[in-house]
């Protein structure tokens, strides 16, 4: 049985005798506009403390938007503006009073297309944690997020060498190293393994399950397998006829695929439309 196989066994079950869940992210009738476009409807959505949710859907329905509300990315596009609450650690996040560089520290994003920047492996990791003021032994972040990452043993022998030389999926589990490093407590993927082979996109899938121990996870997907494998909730995605994207329906993964309770989220994963 491949590890994958037993983890996705492990998921089901804990999802099975976890009765005490622990919501880190809670959005609260979200809603976010681009100007006047109104983009996401009236969303509600937890993230469970060390789990992972998917957010599916067909393109152009709003999963990115919620995504990066949560770390408050959106308000950097211009006339964006977002409603209803998000609440992260007891408060609501989304009150201008907060200071969003200190959420996005907390919260931390991987892009779709990986971006490393053009500096060495080194620098890469330990930029961040300078900005945030890391006073500790820099050597031993490093160390420990590409191990965190599953990288290190790949890369601990070139650490000056630039990180444009690593292959595609080599740089995106680098920039998941460079998430980790300056301790976030959420990690936001935006569909983190679409650019990758099948052999990366597998790597990066293992390194979820094992991310999921430490950090509170949400990945926006369009692989309705990975989907699948990785998640242990997911919620749907769609646009009305209004053009807002909204989401149709929420729940553990397992039930979801299995069982969807409207018609369109089984339309959806059985490849009707999308």
């Amino acid at each position: 049985m491949s590890s994958l196989m037993e983890k996705k066994m492990h998921k089901e079950e804990n999802n099975i005798v976890n009765d005490k869940k622990e919501m880190v992210v809670s959005l609260k009738d979200l809603n976010v506009y681009y100007g006047d476009f109104h983009a996401v409807d009236n969303v509600n959505l937890n993230l469970e403390k060390n789990k992972v949710t998917a957010l599916i859907g067909p393109s152009g329905c709003g999963k990115s938007t919620v995504l990066r509300s949560i770390n408050r990315m959106n308000e950097l596009l211009p006339e964006t503006r977002v409603t209803g609450e998000i609440v992260f650690d007891g408060v609501n996040i989304n009150n201008p009073k907060i200071d969003a560089v200190s959420v996005r520290r907390r919260i931390g994003m991987v892009f779709q297309k990986p971006n490393p920047f053009p500096k060495s492996i080194y620098e890469n990791i330990s930029w961040g944690a300078k900005i945030n003021g890391y006073n500790g032994d820099m050597d031993e972040l490093v160390e420990n997020s590409l191990r965190k990452a599953a990288l290190w043993e790949e890369v601990k022998d070139k650490l000056k060498q630039s990180a444009m030389r690593l292959s595609g999926g080599q740089q995106q589990r680098l920039c998941i190293a460079r998430t980790i490093a300056v301790e976030p407590e959420v990690i936001l993927m935006d569909e983190p393994a679409s650019a990758l082979d099948p052999i990366a996109t597998g790597r990066i899938e293992e390194l979820i399950f094992e991310l999921k121990k430490n950090y509170t996870i949400a990945i926006v997907t369009h692989n309705m397998h990975q989907a699948g494998r990785i998640s242990d909730y997911t919620s749907f995605f769609l646009v009305n006829e209004d053009r807002k994207g909204h989401m149709v329906e929420y729940g553990v993964t397992d039930d979801l695929f299995l069982n969807p309770k409207d018609i369109r989220t089984e339309e959806y994963i059985s490849g009707k439309f999308g």
